[in-house]
C-alpha cells in the first residue's frame, strides 16, 4: 500500500510540474507568434514595393515562409478574399486564428485590415509599417512577461505538487 501511495504522489508532483511548464510555455509561444507576424508584415512590405502582386496572391506567397499558426491567418485571408473584401477577409481570418495572441494583440493585427485594398500602395505600406511598430512594442512587452513569468509558473507548479504530496503523506 505504501509503494502505491508513493507512486501516486509522485505522479501528482509530475502532473503539477507539467502543468506549470505548459502555462509557462504560453508566454514563449506568444513571443514567437508576435515575431512571426512581424516577419510576415516585413515580407509583405518588401513584396508590395517590388512585385506589385495582388493582395490575395501576396498573402499566399508570404504564408509559405511562416510557421503554421501565422501562415494559417494568411491562407485563410487569401481564401476569404474570393468572396469578401480585403478588410473583412483579414479581420475574419485573424479572429478565427488559433494563435497565442492576447485580445490586445488581435485588435492591433485586425486594425491592419482597415486600409487593406482601400488606399494606394503608399497608404497600405504606411498602415503595415505602423502595425509593425505596434507589434515591436508588444514583442518587448511579451518578452518581459515571458522572462518574469516563465520561472514563476514552473516553480509554482512544482511547489503545488510538493504541497499536495506533503498533505497526503
Amino acid at each position: 500500500m505504501g509503494i502505491l501511495k508513493i507512486v501516486l504522489l509522485t505522479m501528482v508532483l509530475a502532473m503539477c510540474s507539467f502543468l506549470g511548464i505548459i502555462k509557462a510555455n504560453r508566454f514563449k509561444l506568444r513571443v514567437i507568434d508576435l515575431c512571426e507576424m512581424k516577419k510576415a508584415l516585413n515580407l509583405i512590405i518588401t513584396k508590395m514595393r517590388y512585385t506589385y502582386e495582388p493582395l490575395p496572391e501576396l498573402f499566399k506567397e508570404v504564408s509559405k515562409e511562416l510557421n503554421k499558426n501565422i501562415a494559417n491567418i494568411f491562407i485563410t485571408a487569401h481564401t476569404y478574399m474570393n468572396e469578401l473584401n480585403a478588410k473583412e477577409a483579414w479581420k475574419k481570418s485573424v479572429g478565427e486564428s488559433s494563435s497565442n495572441f492576447t485580445n490586445e494583440d488581435i485588435n492591433i493585427i485586425k486594425g491592419l485590415g482597415n486600409l487593406l485594398g482601400k488606399t494606394d500602395l503608399e497608404g497600405q505600406l504606411m498602415q503595415i509599417e505602423l502595425t509593425t511598430k505596434l507589434l515591436e512594442e508588444k514583442i518587448k512587452e511579451a518578452t518581459n512577461l515571458q522572462n518574469k513569468n516563465t520561472k514563476l509558473y514552473k516553480t509554482l507548479g512544482t511547489t503545488i505538487g510538493l504541497a499536495i504530496m506533503i498533505i497526503f503523506i
